[in-house]
């Protein structure tokens, strides 16, 4: 290190800045510099058609007070002349770069602390049907599965996400968004339900068909709390609130029931006059449906029974029974 009645130049504050600010070792700049200065060396070289033999061992030597460089080959000093300028402009880049991954490192480590929470931000571009997505600091990636299919997006538009994870890549570490994930919904409900923020009422199980129809069945840990209520809120104002956020997507709240006889009924509403018949052992129920309920418990596409299944684990059969008309006498 310098002593104090030496100059203090633009390499040196350089270094000491990178040092204290970014958290960054400055014997790790210097190696990398190092190894940059011997590439560079290398590439100057063979350009001008010297090439050398496997073994060679090469080394640099960098003065970390003003930047100064010279290259040895097997311990000579081989430095070419001129190579000054060549040497201050790998380094600066080596700086740059070092600086670029430091930020990134503790945008990186902000973003790892928010995993499963709600985050905003700007569709910046597509990648095909996947989407970049302007997060300010950094850029998050939503992949084409992890898309709502109906939903149709543009650049600039501003949403709110489901941060899912972060992953390794092979060129950097990637922020991964979700709006198509079932826990983007329950994310939704904890920001407008403060009884869930509060832990008095808790959605127990979730089923989604993104952008179509989500189920959820809540319940309330304390006693005097209506966990359905908490949910749909005011006039409904809380599960609209969710709805708008997801595209107009249908989302039905169910109280949670321990027994799953039950639990199947509220899952196939708005279908009334249900009976089921449960098998725990093969996860398998038969639900009789009266034949004027029989449309709703099934839904569109079967999407209803499909959700409901989904929901409660069970694998739901439905049976029309026949209204029974009484002729009068």
């Amino acid at each position: 290190m310098a002593s104090n009645n030496q100059p203090r130049t633009e390499f040196n504050q350089a270094l000491k800045a990178i040092a204290s600010e970014r958290g960054i070792e400055v014997n790790v700049i210097i190696d990398a510099i190092k190894q940059a200065i011997i590439a560079a060396f290398r590439r100057d070289q063979k350009e001008s058609g010297v090439e050398f033999p496997e073994e060679t061992v090469f080394d640099a030597q960098i003065d970390s007070l003003d930047g100064g460089a010279k290259v040895l080959v097997d311990g000579k000093d081989v430095t070419p002349p001129g190579f000054g300028r060549i040497a201050a402009q790998t380094a600066k880049q080596v700086i740059h770069q070092k600086i670029r991954e430091a930020e990134r490192g503790i945008v990186m480590e902000e973003f790892t602390g928010k995993i499963g929470s709600l985050v905003s931000g700007t569709v910046l571009r597509f990648d095909g049907p996947n989407v970049r997505v302007d997060m300010g600091k950094t850029e998050g990636f939503m992949p084409q599965d992890e898309r709502v299919p109906s939903e149709r997006l543009a650049q600039g538009q501003r949403l709110t996400f489901l941060l899912k994870d972060i992953r390794e890549t092979i060129k950097d570490r990637e922020i991964i968004l979700s709006r198509a994930d079932p826990q983007f919904v329950v994310k939704l409900f904890a920001r407008e339900v403060p009884e869930i923020g509060a832990n008095s009422v808790e959605i127990k199980l979730i089923s989604r068909e993104a952008g179509v129809r989500t189920k959820i069945a809540v319940f309330s840990t304390q006693s005097g709390v209506d966990p359905v209520g908490s949910c749909v809120g005011q006039k409904g104002v809380r599960v609209q609130a969710v709805t708008n956020e997801l595209g107009g997507e249908r989302v039905d709240v169910i109280p949670y029931n321990e027994d799953f006889s039950e639990l199947i009924v509220l899952a196939l509403a708005p279908a009334e006059g249900l009976k089921v018949k449960v098998s725990k052992k093969t996860l398998e129920a038969t639900v009789t449906a009266p034949e004027d309920q029989l449309s709703l418990a099934i839904g569109k596409d079967g999407q209803n029974v499909r959700l409901a299944s989904k929901l409660t684990g069970y694998k739901i059969e439905i049976l029309g029974s026949p209204v029974v008309v009484t002729e009068e006498k």
